[in-house]
C-alpha cells in the first residue's frame, strides 16, 4: 500500500468541463462579448465622453445665465456613449444624431401636451419614436430617452412645450456634435464623421488575391486590430459572411449583354466596391490600341465616385459582376430587386 491515496482526477475534470459549459452557455445568454480594445483607446472613449458633457453643459449654462437652471436632456449622457465609444457606427452618425433627437422630442412634446394619461403618453412618444426614426433613417438610441424625458420631466419640461425641441435638445445635440468632431479629429483612427474615416483607410488585398480563405478566428481578430469598440460580434460577423458567399455564389455569373442607361456593379467589397452607369456604347473607335466597339461609363457609387471612363466592351463585361439598380437607397442585383 502506497503512502499516499489518491483520488481519481476524472470526476474533477468532469466537472470542471461541466462549469465551463455552463459559464459558456451563461456568457452566450447573457451576451457577454469579451473586449478587445486597448486601455488606450477606451481611455480616448472615456476623456471624449468627460469632455463632450462638460461642453454640454456649459453651453446649456452659458444661455440661460442668470437662472438656476441648466437644461441637459439626461439621454446626453447616452448621446456620448456612442459619439466617443462607438464613433464608428451607424447610429452615432451625425444625421442619426440629429434626427434621432429632433423628431423624437417633437413627438414627445406632442403626446405630452395632448394625451392626458401619462402611461400612454409616455408609451405612444417612445413606441412612435422609434418608428419615426425607423422610417427617417435616423435611429438613435438616446432619441427614445428624449421623447420620454418630454413626457416625464416634470412641469419645468412641460412649460417648455414646443421650445423644448430647441432648447435643450438641438442646443444639446449641437454642442455634443461640435465636440465629437472635434476631438475625434486628433486621432487619425478616429475621424467623425465615419466618412472621414473611410477615406483614410486604404484597400485591403481581395481573397482572389491571397488565396485566403477566412474563418471565426479571423473575424474576431480583425475585430481586435481594429481597436475601436465594434457593435458586432464574431459570430454575427462569420453568420454574415456566409449569407453574403451564399449570395455570391447566386450571383457569380457576368452580363453577356449590355444596356446603355443601365448600372453594373464590380461585386466587389469595401473600398473596392464600385457601381458604374454605362453612358453610350456607340464607339467603334479602339482605346488604347484595344479593337472593337467601345464603351463610356460613369463612377455613380463606391470607389473613384463621378468618374467617367472608356472601355472596351469585352473588358467592361469582364469588370461586371451583375447589373443593379438602386432601392430604398441600396445597389440591389436585378435579380434580388425584383424578388
Amino acid at each position: 500500500m502506497g503512502l499516499f491515496h489518491t483520488k481519481p482526477l476524472i470526476p474533477d475534470m468532469k466537472l470542471s468541463i461541466r462549469a465551463l459549459r455552463a459559464l459558456s452557455v451563461s456568457r452566450s445568454i447573457l451576451g457577454f462579448e469579451s473586449n478587445s480594445t486597448s486601455p488606450r483607446e477606451k481611455a480616448i472613449s472615456g476623456l471624449g465622453a468627460f469632455l463632450g458633457i462638460l461642453m454640454v453643459c456649459w453651453v446649456s449654462s452659458f444661455v440661460v445665465q442668470g437662472t438656476d437652471t441648466i437644461l441637459v436632456v439626461a439621454s446626453m449622457g447616452a448621446t456620448a456613449v456612442l459619439l466617443f465609444a462607438v464613433p464608428h457606427g451607424t447610429l452615432s452618425q451625425p444625421w442619426a444624431l440629429m434626427g434621432g433627437h429632433f423628431v423624437s422630442a417633437l413627438i414627445g412634446v406632442t403626446c405630452a401636451r395632448y394625451i392626458p394619461h401619462t402611461y400612454l403618453a409616455a408609451g405612444l412618444a417612445v413606441g412612435l419614436a422609434v418608428g419615426v426614426m425607423y422610417w427617417a433613417n435616423c435611429i438613435h438610441p438616446p432619441g427614445g430617452a428624449t421623447a420620454l424625458t418630454a413626457v416625464l420631466g416634470g412641469e419645468s419640461i412641460s412649460n417648455l412645450g414646443y421650445w423644448y425641441m430647441i432648447n435643450p435638445v438641438l442646443l444639446n445635440t449641437l454642442a455634443i456634435l461640435l465636440v465629437a468632431v472635434s476631438f475625434n479629429a486628433l486621432f487619425s483612427w478616429r475621424r467623425y464623421p465615419n466618412h472621414f474615416a473611410r477615406k483614410q483607410k486604404k484597400p485591403v488585398e481581395s481573397l482572389s488575391e491571397t488565396g485566403a480563405s477566412l474563418t471565426h478566428e479571423d473575424f474576431a481578430a480583425a475585430i481586435a486590430r481594429m481597436d475601436s469598440y465594434v457593435d458586432v460580434s464574431a459570430d454575427v460577423l462569420a453568420e454574415l459572411f456566409e449569407y453574403a458567399t451564399k449570395h455570391a455564389d447566386e450571383q457569380s455569373t457576368h452580363p453577356q449583354t449590355l444596356t446603355v442607361g443601365a448600372f453594373y456593379s464590380n461585386g466587389q467589397v469595401g473600398y473596392r466596391w464600385c457601381v458604374r452607369e454605362l453612358l453610350d456604347m456607340s464607339l467603334t473607335t479602339p482605346y488604347k490600341g484595344e479593337a472593337g466597339q467601345q464603351v463610356i461609363f460613369k463612377n455613380v457609387a463606391g470607389a473613384d465616385l463621378y468618374e467617367t471612363g472608356l472601355s472596351n466592351v469585352e473588358a467592361f463585361k469582364r469588370w461586371a459582376r451583375y447589373e443593379v439598380v438602386l432601392q430604398d437607397g441600396r445597389w440591389l442585383p436585378v435579380k434580388a430587386a425584383t424578388h
